[in-house]
Formats: C-alpha cells, sequence, structure tokens
C-alpha cells in the first residue's frame, strides 16, 4: 500500500476523513511558511499539499491566485521548495504532495524532479493541467521514485474515464466538488454526490473531495455512500491565514 492510501485508510479506520491542508509554498510569507506548516503537522494534517506558485494558475480561485502571486513576488520558486524540504526530510508527519503546473516541472526536468521530490520526503504529486494522454513521461519518472500521480476527476468524468485512471494510479483519488476553479462555497453543489458515487465504482483508492470545502457541516448533505475518505481545504484555510488566524485554530474545527 502506497504511503499516502496508507494515511487516509488509517484515519477512516478511526472514523473520520483524513485532512489535507493545502498551503501554497511561500504563504502568508516566505518566513511564515514553514512555522506554518510544521503547526499543520503538529494539529492533526494526515497529507499536506503543498502548491507550487505560478503565475497563470489556471484551476486557481482569487485566493489561491493571489497567495500564488506574493510568493513569486517573494522569489519562492520549486528549487527552493525542494531544497528546503531536503532540509526537514524526516521532521514532517504527515504525507508530503506538491501541487503544481506542468510548466515548472518540465522547466526543473521530469528526472531531476522524481530525484529531489524523493530526497525531500515527497510522496506524490497532483498537476491540473496535465491530461491523462500525456502524462506517460512524468508517470514513469515518478513511479520509479515510488512518487504517486494523483488523479483530478470531477463532474465532466465519465466512468470510462475514471477507470482509465484507476488503472495506474496510486496514493488516493482527487475529486473536485465543480467544474470551475478553486475557492470558498456555501454548499457542495447538487452533482457532488453522483461524482463521489461515479467514481467509487471506478476507484479502490481512497477518495479525497477539494474545491470548496470549509467546514464539516458541508459533508452532512451528502449521503453516507458518497462522503469523501479525505478532505482538501485550500482557499478558506488561506483566508483564515491571513487574517491571522492560526493553523491549529483552523484544523480544530474538523477534528
Amino acid at each position: 500500500m502506497h504511503i499516502l492510501e496508507e494515511k487516509i485508510r488509517k484515519a477512516t479506520a478511526a472514523g473520520r476523513p483524513a485532512l489535507i491542508p493545502f498551503l501554497t509554498a511561500g504563504f502568508p510569507d516566505r518566513a511564515l511558511f514553514w512555522p506554518t506548516l510544521m503547526e499543520l503537522d503538529e494539529n492533526g494534517a494526515d497529507i499536506i499539499e503543498i502548491g507550487v506558485p505560478f503565475s497563470d494558475p489556471v484551476a486557481d480561485g482569487p485566493v489561491v491566485e493571489e497567495a500564488s502571486r506574493r510568493a513569486l513576488s517573494d522569489g519562492v520558486n520549486l528549487r527552493d521548495i525542494l531544497r528546503e524540504l531536503v532540509e526537514r526530510r524526516g521532521l514532517i508527519k504527515a504525507g508530503v504532495v506538491l501541487m503544481g503546473y506542468l510548466n515548472p516541472f518540465l522547466q526543473y526536468g521530469l528526472e531531476n524532479l522524481a530525484r529531489d521530490a524523493e530526497k525531500g520526503g515527497v510522496h506524490g504529486l497532483i498537476v491540473p493541467d496535465l491530461p491523462f494522454e500525456e502524462s506517460a513521461p512524468l508517470r514513469a519518472a515518478l513511479k520509479e521514485r515510488g512518487i504517486a500521480l494523483i488523479p483530478l476527476v470531477g463532474p465532466n468524468t465519465g466512468t470510462e474515464r475514471m477507470l482509465l485512471y484507476a488503472a495506474d494510479s496510486q496514493g488516493y483519488a482527487y475529486v473536485v466538488s465543480v467544474m470551475g476553479i478553486t475557492g470558498e462555497r456555501a454548499d457542495l453543489a447538487p452533482q457532488v454526490a453522483a461524482t463521489m458515487s461515479r467514481a467509487r465504482a471506478a476507484f479502490s483508492l481512497p477518495l479525497a473531495l477539494g474545491f470548496g470545502l470549509r467546514e464539516p457541516a458541508q459533508l452532512a448533505a451528502l449521503p453516507p455512500e458518497a462522503r469523501p475518505d479525505a478532505v482538501v481545504f485550500g482557499s478558506a484555510l488561506l483566508k483564515h491565514l491571513d487574517n491571522g488566524g492560526s493553523a491549529e485554530e483552523f484544523l480544530a474545527r474538523w477534528k
């Protein structure tokens, strides 16, 4: 079992969804990013997604986009992120996933990326703008190092395509709640239950639900069989931190 799957299975065995906070590298600023990440790790995060800043984050809403812009203006880049992870290897208990767009990964070099990610204790990558048909080179480089390429599926992903991803994926499947960009939403979209049910039938992996989550009450609207094994929260966490809140306070509402 891949370590990311193991982290989620352990949480569900304890009767709760695994917690997967998303934090843009370099946010709230360069000095606070790593202490904030460690605070997430120490207060119940099962997996931490680190956002790699990029100038054209097409899948991200205004909150994550602004966090990325600020990080880039502070000079944060992929090389720095991996170097810092190498220095902290063994200190982070949670699973570590890099979430970023293809261009910075290509510029770094896929073999170099896989090698340095392994050195830094990275367990998975999420690449929103990489379709399955073009993923073979990155998938192969990562698999050689034991790093999962996490699939993204959503309301427009049919069962046949989900099965295509499921045949060659590890860790977990990331189910996006809506078509569109990241960001907080008051309620989950009506189609979430159908998307989750379709994904549950296609994947043997745990399912993580993201895009729009801000509080546990949102999951109550889902029928039990459509509830996720893990929850991903990004924009709500970033706004909380930017308003002076702590990572510990944010995670407490999910426990």
